[in-house]
């Protein structure tokens, strides 16, 4: 274990901010580097009060908003009719600040996945949904679709519709999304984006057909978090970026391991984008043992950004430890453990991503660090 005394001053704080206000002003959102910089932002972002205006659009290639929904005609449909109009609006206001700004719509979700295996059932389900998707994009301004559905074949919430021939349900969906996509983007005389987000976990890659899907899609957003959380018995790392050699009580798994899993699936490398969650999770009552690492607790929950840097980072009961192989680092007072990713630990995973040659990175999401200390670093660097 490391123990480091490094944490994000309020002076330091305070300088990323006006840094971040300097290079607004003079940065294009097109990095150098051809690296994309993907942010979701969520619907119900807007009842705490952030709203897509708040949003740097500076710093992003593309905003992927959650969710729209499907509706029993297999078709998508607005997930939060309340809400999404005016959402909406000011994601397009974005594109005058940021010309080069693309949004999609991100259908399905954890809640909302549960009629695409019907989606994608059929020929003729397929044409509609695919169908439908176009009529939303062209009605609300959207760039492009972003199918998140979790999870084809297993996994979910247990009231999701799942079959064996999903695998090859999804392969043919995403070959009929891109076919319409193009045949209306040729007729509109522009390009119309088609991506996924999929799980970092090898029942993901199993239960897919990565060597055959890549090609209709422009890229994918693996989500290499939750690789941890409030389910598990003991302490542990959100995302860690690689696996370590600690002895453990349960399960190992990273960030790397997820990738490398994409990659021997056959999908390449430079359409795939890392996940970065700029959240963390609480641990409360944990045994004040091995700096509160894999430790027994009770009570958990999830925790943004804004919140571990507003009440915890600086608290002076708070030690910050960093694992010197897992690459991430942790929060501990003697019994609140708290996994989470930071500056420094963004920099390794960006660093990692470009010497294999990623695509970028993708944020869940944007409402979480809304002071864009993370959003300033990782676009930082992937310049």
């Amino acid at each position: 274990m490391v123990m480091s005394d490094w944490r994000p001053s309020l002076c330091e704080r305070k300088l990323w901010n006006m840094l971040r206000n300097v290079e607004a002003a003079r940065t294009p959102s097109v990095l150098p580097s051809g690296r994309k910089l993907i942010g979701y932002y969520t619907a119900w972002s807007v009842n705490t009060g952030y709203t897509p205006s708040q949003i740097d659009a500076t710093k992003l290639t593309h905003i992927n908003y959650a969710f729209a929904n499907i509706s029993p005609e297999l078709t998508i449909t607005l997930g939060y009719p309340n809400l999404d109009p005016f959402n909406f609006s000011q994601l397009n206001d974005l594109k005058r600040i940021n010309p080069d700004l693309k949004t999609l719509i991100s259908v399905g979700g954890w809640t909302w996945s549960g009629r695409f295996s019907d989606v994608a059932l059929t020929d003729d389900s397929r044409t509609v949904f695919a169908d439908s998707c176009i009529d939303f994009i062209k009605q609300y301004g959207f760039d492009g679709v972003d199918l998140d559905w979790e999870y084809p074949v297993s996994g979910g919430l247990p009231t999701n519709i799942r079959r064996p021939e999903d695998k090859e349900n999804f392969t043919l969906l995403l070959q009929r999304m891109r076919e319409r996509l193009d045949e209306q983007g040729a007729a509109d005389q522009t390009t119309y984006l088609l991506t996924i987000a999929g799980g970092n976990g090898a029942f993901y890659a199993n239960n897919v057909e990565l060597s055959r899907i890549h090609p209709y899609l422009d890229y994918a957003c693996i989500m290499s978090y939750d690789i941890h959380g409030t389910w598990d018995t003991y302490t542990d790392f959100n995302a860690p970026l690689f696996e370590n050699n600690d002895i453990s009580p349960q399960y190992k798994w990273s960030v790397a391991a997820g990738i490398e899993t994409w990659d021997l699936g056959g999908f390449p490398m430079n359409k795939l984008m890392m996940g970065i969650p700029f959240y963390g999770y609480l641990y409360a009552s944990v045994n004040n043992f091995n700096y509160g690492l894999y430790q027994p607790f009770f009570g958990a929950n999830s925790i943004t950004y804004d919140q571990i840097i507003a009440n915890y980072a600086d608290n002076a009961l708070f030690t910050r430890f960093f694992h010197p192989q897992s690459l991430v680092p942790w929060l501990f007072d003697g019994s609140v453990f708290i996994s989470y990713d930071d500056p420094e630990s963004i920099r390794y995973k960006t660093d990692y991503l470009k010497s294999i040659d990623m695509g970028g990175a993708m944020i869940w999401e944007l409402s979480q660090d809304r002071t864009n200390v993370l959003l300033f670093f990782l676009n930082e660097n992937l310049r």
